[in-house]
């Protein structure tokens, strides 16, 4: 028998208020890891099941460094969800990335530092891989989806964490550009290890806001400028959630992919040696192997 599915979506503010979402409700949740950054918006979309979360809570409460990413996935896969899309708002590192720009995330480089990053830990260690850190099936339905909209967006890019909450030096900015990297932002990690050891097929969508400070425009940006963008991007975010939902990816039934399997090979604890408190703890999330 098919499991049934669950679309999940991790973004902002613009996302409240999807169009064509009915059966509305907020729920609460608490997890092994504590509680996600806010209730979680359940409802129908298109006929497909979907949870929304918003990241920073709503409001934009809670910073990039004091995000409960353990909890906020945890949440996500105790509620049956199984496919993840992460939208952010990030800086560009290239000039072919001009702002109102999404970028279809396929790799990733840590920057940031003090973030709880695994799920597992002593008494039961595990290691996954994440060589190719986002689920390609998902990466080209949501580039299918731009490519048939009107939002420029490239397939393919990396993204470069970093810990904030300050932005970036003009040294370190440039740094990221020598490393071909393609955008910046402070929240996609250790958000993606995460929903790599919890089997989610996860995918990044980010929405380029600005240029970093590499460019010899960036100091006449202003405000009233960037939150021209960041509207203009939660409107183009609303439209691909709901042709990516309709697009029957969280139909009825769910396909076969290799993220939901992360864990086959991944635990080295052996069995008479692992932590009893800590297996119980991690039942929620790699319950399928334990």
């Amino acid at each position: 028998m098919a499991e049934p599915a669950r679309l999940g979506v991790i973004g902002g503010s613009g996302l409240y208020e999807l169009p064509g979402l009915v059966d509305r409700r907020w729920v609460g949740s608490e997890t092994p890891w504590g509680t996600p950054s806010d209730e979680i918006l359940l409802g129908r979309l298109g006929g497909v099941e979907m949870a929304f979360l918003p990241r920073h809570g709503r409001g934009h409460r809670i910073p990039p460094a004091e995000l409960n990413h353990r909890a906020n996935i945890a949440a996500l896969k105790q509620l049956g969800v199984r496919d993840v899309l992460s939208l952010s708002a990030v800086g560009s590192l290239r000039a072919d990335l001009p702002p109102g720009t999404f970028v279809v995330v396929d790799q990733f480089i840590d920057r940031s530092s003090g973030r709880a990053r695994s799920f597992f830990g002593s008494g039961l260690v595990a290691h996954v891989s994440m060589a190719d850190p986002v689920c390609s099936r998902l990466g080209r339905s949501l580039a299918e989806v731009l490519r048939a909209s009107a939002t420029p967006s490239v397939a393919g890019g990396t993204y470069v964490a970093i810990e904030g909450p300050q932005f970036s030096t003009r040294a370190e900015s440039a740094l990221y550009r020598s490393w071909n990297a393609s955008v910046i932002g402070m929240t996609n990690l250790p958000e993606a290890y995460l929903a790599r050891e919890a089997e989610l097929c996860y995918a990044s969508v980010a929405m380029v806001t600005d240029f970093d400070c590499w460019h010899p425009a960036h100091d006449a940006v202003t405000v009233d400028a960037v939150l021209a963008v960041l509207l203009g991007n939660a409107e183009r975010a609303r439209a691909l959630v709901a042709a990516w939902a309709g697009q029957g990816e969280g139909g009825a039934t769910l396909p076969s992919c290799a993220c939901r399997r992360a864990l086959d090979h991944a635990i080295i604890t052996s069995s008479a040696a692992r932590d009893p408190a800590m297996v119980e703890r991690l039942r929620a999330i790699a319950g399928r192997v334990l």
